[in-house]
């Protein structure tokens, strides 16, 4: 048995209150007790050799049965909880025929029915097929879309939007490459997000986001509609994509953007050209071409993976729509109403009266919002 959750783990049918482990089936139909009852094993090894003295010798091996743990414990947690909760219930059952016990023995089964039918679905969710790059970091991309220097002026807003939604997570950002504008809008920028999670929780922000609000320009007090494009790609490292260094042509010249005398005094800057493709990235903000190189091919990387693999769920969708979307760049998916102080996401029919909460970096009930609404799809998928 490896490490991680078997793929052919993805479905539980509700039949009554059996046993848990037969209610558990793979694709063909086929119970998986044994499985189930294997993961449970594996994770008891990796606690104990996690306990081991020896263990710690090797910090790499460390790490990979930390990994292998973190990745089972929400699976092993609930099948040991919901196995808890199917005794109960049997258990239950057995102290209705005692008179004296029926009244405690009823409030008994409604919880044990309650709790198992809650974990039941919790287990539903963690058997799905996981995204493989949901541990990935990210790499956003802002541009400035209709409205001139109001829609500049709102990416400005939204990059620090998702900068303090990071920040609040422990998690890391750093700019890639920026066009600014002479009143502190954004034309456009890429910057990383490094940290735990971060895919998993970003990815459904791509598309067109809709502002609606009085521009700081407008002397009339009018609302103005502008638009902004953001792009949430997975971070690739080079060797996840295979990309022939002979079609790359890279370009060298001088930091126009912070970063002081050095990076404006010297060639630091670079800028790949991928010629199949005709995709050109930049990368200005370190302090080494070499530096500057390096981040300027992760992200060439990312963009080329992230082509392949639309035009790869492309095909396949052909025909269907995602409940959350597509995540193509040309989706609205989003409105920021400021005279409201509303935000609507179009997708899942979610709006909030909180914007300047949202504008603060509070994303997490839209993103959790999103997430459901894509577990749900997945799951009617599998019915």
């Amino acid at each position: 048995m490896g490490g991680a959750c078997p793929s052919r783990l993805i479905w539980i049918f509700s039949e009554g209150a059996g046993p848990f482990p037969a209610k558990i089936y793979d694709w063909e139909g086929n119970p998986i007790d044994e499985q189930l009852k294997a993961i449970e094993l594996r994770y008891q090894e990796l606690e104990a050799r996690l306990a081991a003295n020896e263990t710690y010798s090797d910090p790499e091996l460390v790490s990979r049965l930390n990994r292998e743990q973190k990745e089972l414990e929400p699976l092993v947690t609930a099948y040991r909880a919901l196995c808890r909760a199917q005794s109960d219930l049997a258990d239950a059952e057995e102290l209705l025929g005692d008179p004296e016990m029926k009244e405690l023995a009823q409030q008994e089964l409604a919880r044990a029915k309650s709790d198992i039918e809650r974990l039941e679905q919790e287990i539903k969710i963690l058997l799905l097929p996981k995204d493989p790059n949901d541990g990935k970091n990210v790499i956003m991309e802002i541009r400035a879309g209709v409205g001139g220097e109001e829609s500049a002026l709102f990416a400005h807003s939204l990059t620090r939007m998702y900068t303090m939604y990071a920040e609040a997570r422990g998690w890391k950002v750093e700019v890639n490459c920026a066009s600014e504008t002479e009143l502190g809008g954004v034309k456009e920028i890429s910057f990383t997000i490094e940290g735990d999670g971060a895919w998993s929780r970003m990815k459904f922000e791509s598309g067109v986001h809709r502002v609606q609000r009085v521009p700081e320009t407008e002397s009339g007090g009018r609302v103005h509609t502008s638009t902004v494009t953001v792009a949430v790609l997975p971070e690739m490292e080079t060797v996840d994509v295979e990309i022939n260094p002979a079609d790359v042509e890279m370009q060298v010249f001088r930091s126009s953007g912070a970063g002081g005398q050095h990076i404006n005094k010297t060639s630091s800057a670079v800028r790949l050209i991928h010629r199949p493709t005709g995709t050109v990235v930049e990368c200005q903000q370190e302090r080494s071409q070499f530096q500057n190189r390096e981040k300027a091919m992760r992200l060439l990387a990312s963009i080329l993976y992230d082509r392949e693999r639309e035009r790869v769920e492309s095909e396949y969708g052909e025909n269907r729509r995602s409940q959350v979307g597509t995540g193509m760049r040309n989706e609205r998916i989003r409105t920021y109403n400021f005279p409201q102080g509303r935000l609507t996401d179009h997708r899942v029919g979610l709006t909030l009266y909180k914007l300047d909460a949202v504008m603060d970096g509070d994303l997490d009930e839209i993103i959790d919002a999103l997430t459901t609404a894509r577990q749900a799809e997945q799951l009617a998928e599998r019915g």
